[in-house]
């Protein structure tokens, strides 16, 4: 969530990374552009009660820090054809992240991945048109890939967004 220090990278190859310090309004920013990334920031500013001026400075720290890294749109994916999703555990050859984070970059159905510790290595969130497409993005190009030695399907039955821990 935090940009690179310049520090020097970990003997693995990632840049460490220094968490931003962020006050309550920090917070109070990050949550109210988390529910509505479209606020100007004089509406920000009205919401988290401050002045336009410091809530303009605060989301330019925010936003050169790497606190905030972009600004997106929700979108429903079956209202845009992708009325299937599953999450695709793989176990991967060691050694061979950067090499298979390239080839999963490529494949538009992959819509998130993260590398983890455990019982598999990578997790992927896979959004596809129908099973059909699944099973294609599944067994004929995931499968495919030297990389991996195998995978796992858990279909998502419902997909609830924006679940925080207060």
């Amino acid at each position: 969530m935090s940009r690179s220090t310049g520090i020097g990278p970990f003997p693995w190859g990632v840049a460490r990374q220094v968490a931003v310090q962020l006050d309550d309004i920090d917070r109070r920013i990050i949550d109210a552009l988390r529910r509505d990334g479209r606020l100007s920031v004089r509406a920000l500013a009205e919401e988290v009660r401050v002045s336009r001026a410091n809530a303009y400075t605060r989301l330019e720290r925010l936003t050169s820090s790497g606190a905030i890294t972009g600004f997106t749109a929700t979108v429903d994916p079956a209202a845009i054809g992708l009325g299937t999703s599953a999450y695709v555990t793989l176990t991967v050859r060691q050694n061979s992240w950067r090499e298979l984070k390239a080839r999963l970059q490529a494949i538009p159905e992959v819509h998130h991945m993260a590398l983890v510790g455990g019982e598999f290595d990578v997790i992927l969130l896979v959004r596809a048109a129908d099973n059909a497409a699944l099973r294609e993005v599944v067994l004929n190009q995931l499968q495919a890939i030297p990389e991996v030695i195998a995978t796992r399907t858990s279909l998502v039955f419902e997909d609830v967004e924006n679940v925080t821990a207060r």
